[in-house]
């Protein structure tokens, strides 16, 4: 019984990209009352596994958070495996405006004490007892109420490359530091003022919902679905948006666009520019904004410190970020101060610049310019000699092939193949199948894969 990842991002990449199957990708949530989180996670992850879904899913006593990629055929069937619950009958499952069919490369699933972390240990704060759903149309109505006040529930980075006009856009990292200063800011209006609030698809602002009403605000409303659900409604009804810019989304697009307006800036240059990147030093990994010119200029780094850092020997790097916090605080890094230009707290929501009609979706995987096919992985290193065993498990290899090497201590390597023995053979040409070996001037391991470049 399968209940892990098998493949490498870069394996599952290929093997998209070799059924050429459409992919959606989407989102849902639900709160609910689950008594055996662990099991409901390993029968969900054996079911979305055979119908080849991606993406990253916590699941908790509380209930689902999940960001998915689902082939565009087997959409329905996926829609019957949530369905198959009773407390996720008839449930929206957001898809999103813009696709794409890398934006999840495995399957996760993950137990967590909560989907959506908030700080509160208050036993007697029911999650599921949540504010009034609206619409696009009636949010947008509600909007124009001068008694209305709405938040973005949202952190920093993702208000400031879009969000809706007039709204409070906390200056903070994490959703629980958003509840108690939105409490403390409106205390004085739990009952004369109409409370909105909206998220990117809706989880984090009906936890905020529900919070309130147990704090004691009477008029609490949210944006149903959230963004990505509005988005959705405005361009399938032809309604007025009323939120300007980008919408930022957890998945490798970084991003997806609602209205063609640039609100935010270069954090390097201060050039009109809404496209989120991570630093390419691994020791930083910084998420900022970063324009096409200073993405040049700088190698993809967010300062020169970082650029210097890209081409030590890899050794020197390595020792370098030992040590150092990385992975899971990727989002959390959006404030060095060799950013000039960037902004936080209160955001004017006024257009800087047009985005072209014909703009391609951002990806973070376009920094990723090498294209590679999948070779085989390592099998050996004879260290005394510098050579290397790999196992052929696709496509084939001749001299002169231009390869790269790439693992998790080794980086990414790239050489040519001046020579080759074959199945201990000296020979010029290797198929999949064989085992190969040749000279390479650094230490391989077990866990490295091996690619051929393309021209």
């Amino acid at each position: 019984m399968q209940l892990y990842n098998t493949l490498s991002a870069e394996e599952r990449k290929e093997l998209i990209d070799q059924a050429g199957q459409q992919r959606l990708t989407l989102s849902f949530y639900q709160y609910a009352h689950i008594e055996n989180p662990q099991q409901f996670r390993n029968d969900l992850f054996l079911a979305w596994n055979r119908l080849d879904a991606l993406g990253r899913t916590y699941v908790a006593k509380e209930g689902i958070n999940a960001q998915m990629s689902v082939p565009a055929e087997n959409f329905e069937a996926f829609r019957d495996t949530l369905e198959a619950y009773d407390f996720m009958k008839g449930i929206r499952l957001n898809v999103a405006v813009e696709h794409d069919d890398h934006s999840f490369l495995k399957l996760t699933v993950k137990v967590r004490n909560k989907i959506v972390a908030d700080g509160l240990n208050d036993e007697t704060f029911d999650v599921t007892n949540k504010g009034v759903h609206l619409n696009a149309k009636a949010f947008n109505d509600i909007l124009d109420d001068p008694n209305t006040i709405v938040v973005d529930f949202r952190n920093h980075y993702e208000s400031e490359v879009g969000h809706f006009r007039g709204a409070i856009t906390p200056d903070v990292e994490t959703f629980r530091e958003s509840l108690p200063i939105i409490n403390e800011q409106l205390q004085n209006h739990k009952e004369d003022k109409n409370l909105v609030m909206y998220c990117t698809g809706g989880i984090r602002c009906e936890k905020a919902s529900a919070y309130f009403k147990h704090q004691g605000f009477k008029n609490v409303y949210q944006l149903e679905g959230g963004i990505i659900n509005y988005a959705k409604q405005i361009k399938e009804e032809g309604i007025e948006s009323k939120f300007i810019g980008k919408n930022f989304v957890f998945d490798h697009r970084l991003g997806e666009r609602i209205t063609n307006d640039i609100i935010a800036q270069c954090h390097q240059c201060g050039k009109p520019c809404d496209n989120h990147t991570n630093c390419a030093n691994d020791a930083c990994h910084l998420l900022f904004i970063q324009c096409d010119a200073c993405a040049e200029k700088m190698e993809n780094c967010c300062s020169t410190d970082c650029q210097e850092t890209i081409h030590l020997p890899l050794v020197d790097q390595i020792k370098k970020r030992k040590g150092l916090q990385v992975g899971n605080k990727i989002f959390r890094k959006g404030k060095s101060e060799s950013l000039k230009f960037k902004k936080s707290g209160v955001l004017e929501g006024i257009s800087l610049a047009v985005a072209s009609e014909d703009e391609a979706p951002k990806n973070i995987r376009q920094r990723i310019k090498t294209k590679k096919t999948i070779l085989g992985v390592a099998e050996h290193y004879f260290t005394k000699a510098g050579v290397a065993q790999f196992s052929l498990t696709h496509n084939e290899i001749k001299t002169g092939d231009k390869i790269l090497i790439v693992g998790p201590t080794t980086g990414n390597q790239e050489l040519i193949v001046e020579a080759m023995r074959v199945n201990g053979q000296d020979n010029t040409v290797a198929i999949k199948g064989d085992k190969i070996t040749f000279a390479v001037p650094f230490r391989v391991r077990l866990s490295d894969k091996l690619y051929k470049i393309l021209d």
